[in-house]
């Protein structure tokens, strides 16, 4: 019967052990996120991270109370030897946290109450709670309800709204027509299906292959076409003669103060 309960509790223990190194390889991971990744850490991730803790936590508590996990608080754990010496072994088994097992040490690894500051403050803070009016104390609950109740809502609503922009965002038709574009591209770089305009003289311009050619005298012409025609020639040179009149002096009038 011994034996039995000594190897149900080993198993016990080993099941524990291997949810707590889980569940702290998982907190380790998360103080790394937020210590180190914090300007690219979102709001999705944290979430997740403290999704995959909470899971861990249950299945510990679940080990914990089944049936055939010994009550653990019944058992008591007594230190076979005491040394101020390295253990390499238990420095081994405790990540390098705890080097030594000496007498310093033993009471506060072993311990199985508080800490006297923490019990201290526990105390205080039950005769506060203890000696709390019930008229006090519902004031508090309904004023610490109406603030939970007042984030809930605005939570909700904007879960609302974000999954309504998510649901139009996915059934968003399509404004857009891809031959469409390509004529418009073709159209402006090649001037394909555009229709053939009239340069100064009267007279069509070729097109070849599709493509424009420019008329004679604009930019983009080919040499030799860029002169002016006729008539703007005739026009330049018969202009009216300018309405400012110049007065031009001899350059060999006598200056007054001669020398």
């Amino acid at each position: 019967m011994q034996q039995r309960e000594e190897k149900q509790l080993e198993s016990s223990l080993d099941s524990i052990i291997q949810r707590v190194n889980d569940l702290k390889s998982s907190i380790a991971s998360m103080i790394y996120k937020v210590e180190n990744e914090y300007e690219t850490l979102n709001w999705p991730t944290f979430l997740d991270n403290y999704a995959l803790m909470s899971g861990q936590l249950t299945s510990l508590s679940k080990v914990l109370s089944h049936d055939k996990c010994p009550t653990l608080r019944n058992l008591t754990v007594l230190p076979l030897m005491l040394s101020p010496e390295r253990d390499e072994q238990l420095a081994q088994m405790t990540e390098h946290r705890v080097t030594t097992f000496a007498h310093d040490l033993v009471p506060d690894y072993l311990r199985t109450k508080l800490e006297p500051l923490a019990e201290n403050k526990m105390m205080q803070l039950e005769h506060k709670a203890s000696t709390l009016s019930y008229e006090n104390a519902q004031k508090q609950i309904a004023a610490y309800q109406k603030v939970v109740s007042h984030v809930w809502e605005l939570v909700s609503k904007a879960r609302e709204e974000w999954e309504v922009e998510s649901s139009a965002r996915g059934s968003t038709q399509q404004n857009s027509s891809v031959a469409d574009t390509h004529s418009l591209v073709a159209a402006v770089g090649m001037g394909k299906g555009l229709k053939m305009g009239a340069n100064p003289n009267g007279q069509p311009n070729p097109t070849s292959g599709g493509m424009m050619v420019p008329p004679q005298g604009r930019p983009g012409g080919t040499p030799g076409q860029g002169q002016m025609p006729p008539s703007t020639q005739t026009m330049t040179m018969n202009k009216a003669p300018s309405a400012i009149k110049t007065n031009i002096k001899s350059a060999t009038q006598i200056h007054p103060y001669g020398r």
